[in-house]
């Protein structure tokens, strides 16, 4: 009886040690993404007056800073991985470490189809406070135009166009929580302006004890186009409390990111 117990005990741990193996054998590897920003299939310039957009403004960029957050990994059975522990991350065009970010995350090792995440923040985690350093704290919302959900602003895309076509102007093409007016100077309520995308990625792989490195592309160029035509010239240089202009930019970035591999 004595001897049944010990060979029922020693497969039981045989067992359990071969789920473990089995569980450590598929690893766990890394993500770095890389941040570009371009123009018309051309790495973005600086401060000359060289763009056109669709409504046939001419137009220059001085900066870009935004923040992406919730990135998930949707695997081949469509399970989601939620990189929820490096949940964060702030880009600027000024800052050249900000556009490579390796996220602090095991991930584990397998075929993954795509990638989901939100450019800006969402609602109950945009809360005044979040940042109380630099450079992300210069990112704040003014507390009354966008309440407790509304602490940051998404994306701050500063440069400037030629208004009427004839007088360089600045422009602050800033996005965050919007207003609802029901008079002038008057907020009845917030609209929340982020959004997710999910980016499909063909033959995306994470190996053990590696880093997969990807380059996320921001399409400027497509936040002026579809579904909506935008027009400087239309909205002028403030659009902070202009949730009409913002509603459409929200929209319009639908098909603004895409997505390559490091090298290819």
């Amino acid at each position: 009886m004595v001897q049944w117990r010990i060979i029922t005990m020693v497969l039981i741990f045989g067992l359990l040690t071969g789920c473990d193996s089995s569980e450590e054998s598929a690893g766990y590897g890394n993500l770095v993404i890389n941040f570009s920003h371009r123009v018309d299939g051309s790495a973005a310039a600086y401060d000359m007056m060289i763009y056109e957009n669709a409504a046939g403004n001419n137009y220059e960029i001085s900066e870009i800073q935004w923040f992406i957050s919730d990135v998930t990994l949707i695997d081949k059975e469509d399970g989601a991985v939620v990189l929820d522990n490096d949940w964060i991350h702030y880009i600027d065009t000024q800052i050249e470490p900000s556009l490579r970010w390796a996220v602090a995350e095991d991930i584990k090792a397998g075929e993954y189809k795509a990638i989901r995440f939100t450019f800006g923040i969402k609602g109950e985690k945009n809360i005044p406070g979040l940042f109380s350093d630099l450079p992300e704290s210069n990112m704040i919302w003014p507390y009354p135009m966008g309440g407790d959900e509304g602490g940051y602003h998404y994306m701050k895309l500063n440069g400037f166009w030629m208004k009427d076509e004839i007088e360089r102007t600045p422009f602050n093409f800033h996005i965050g929580v919007g207003q609802i007016y029901a008079q002038e100077n008057n907020i009845t309520g917030f609209v929340q302006n982020w959004f997710e995308t999910t980016l499909p990625l063909s033959g995306f792989t994470i190996d053990s004890e590696a880093s997969k490195e990807l380059r996320l592309v921001m399409n400027v160029e497509n936040w002026f186009v579809t579904p909506h035509v935008y027009d400087h010239d239309v909205y002028g240089g403030k659009i902070m409390n202009n949730q009409e202009a913002m509603g459409k930019i929200s929209e319009n970035g639908a098909d603004v990111f895409s997505v390559e591999y490091q090298g290819e």
